[in-house]
């Protein structure tokens, strides 16, 4: 098998508006091809190498889309599925005058909520490097339960297992049910990525961004790496000492203020982010260097509309970078 990386999670349309202001008063939107492992796969396959990706898309027209853009990405189908029973998610954005985002959700019994656990079996797993997934596909049917499943079996072949909580309250029957769940899939995470705010969502208060992490690392079998994005102000990046890439006497803290762009959209960018920070790790860039490439993609996401389609690829990134390092 070429892929060394499998990512696990929906695949959904992303609504993004005209213009700004309350979804009740805006008229027109444009359809993106969107959800959080999609980008995060799509990310990956522009800046390293393609990715498994296993999924779930209505036999609709909005799925049938959506095979088509993960094709243009370079993603293989062997594990993009196709329900004849269940529509594909939707999901409309909302955006103020920052650039910042909410969204309304379409994801009722839906064919992202439908992935069945065991459908990855131990041939392939044992031949991963890597396994990623998402905090959304845990809120919902059956793909809580393959999801739970696939972190644990990936954790048990070795892999190094990451994730992003992606808390999205209105998925979600109350803020206990996010935790308890979320903190049952940490249990086999290695790498996570989340905000502050999912972070004390998650019982890990911290009185600034690294004592959060720090809060998290210590945790009885928590994640032993934690990147904590926080918008136009960057990154914090946590290792444990038992990270391949920290400090092997004391936990290792990076900092990284981001860079300063011309923001159109954010949708995305903490999965640009987390596409960049895996494939430097991957690539041995070590903790800082992957935290100053990720905060680059997500830079250059957020300087276009939508998710997956405003992902650089290597040359672009490279490109950013240079610039960046003669300004």
């Amino acid at each position: 098998m070429d892929q060394e990386v499998l990512v696990a999670g929906e695949t959904l349309i992303d609504f993004i508006p005209e213009r700004p202001g309350p979804l009740s008063d805006v008229e027109g939107f444009e359809r993106r091809p969107g959800g959080a492992p999609a980008n995060v796969a799509a990310g990956l396959s522009l800046l390293e190498r393609p990715p498994l990706f296993w999924t779930r898309v209505g036999d609709d027209p909005f799925g049938r889309y959506l095979e088509g853009v993960l094709d243009s990405v370079g993603l293989p189908d062997r594990f993009v599925e196709r329900d004849s029973d269940a529509k594909t998610t939707l999901a409309f954005v909302t955006h103020d005058e920052t650039g910042e985002r909410t969204f309304s959700f379409y994801r009722d019994g839906t064919a992202d909520t439908r992935l069945e656990p065991g459908t990855i079996d131990d041939d392939v797993l044992e031949a991963l490097e890597w396994v990623h997934a998402g905090g959304v596909a845990l809120a919902s049917g059956s793909s809580r339960a393959a999801t739970l499943d696939l972190l644990e079996r990936a954790s048990e072949a070795g892999s190094t297992v990451s994730f992003d909580p992606n808390a999205r309250p209105e998925l979600w029957p109350d803020d206990e049910t996010f935790a308890r769940v979320v903190r049952e899939a940490l249990v086999h995470v290695d790498v996570c990525k989340a905000t502050v705010e999912e972070l004390e969502a998650l019982g890990f208060p911290g009185s600034d961004p690294e004592s959060a992490a720090r809060a998290a690392i210590g945790a009885d079998d928590g994640p032993h790496t934690i990147f904590l994005t926080r918008g136009g102000e960057g990154a914090v990046a946590v290792a444990g000492s038992d990270s391949p890439w920290g400090d092997r006497a004391e936990p290792t803290a990076v900092e990284h203020p981001g860079y300063d762009v011309d923001v159109v959209d954010t949708t995305g960018a903490g999965d640009a982010f987390l596409a960049g920070a895996i494939a430097s790790l991957r690539s041995g860039r070590g903790l800082e260097g992957a935290l100053s490439r990720a905060n680059a993609v997500a830079a250059l996401t957020t300087t276009d509309a939508g998710a997956m389609s405003a992902l650089p690829d290597r040359e672009a990134l490279e490109a950013f970078l240079a610039d960046a390092d003669a300004a």
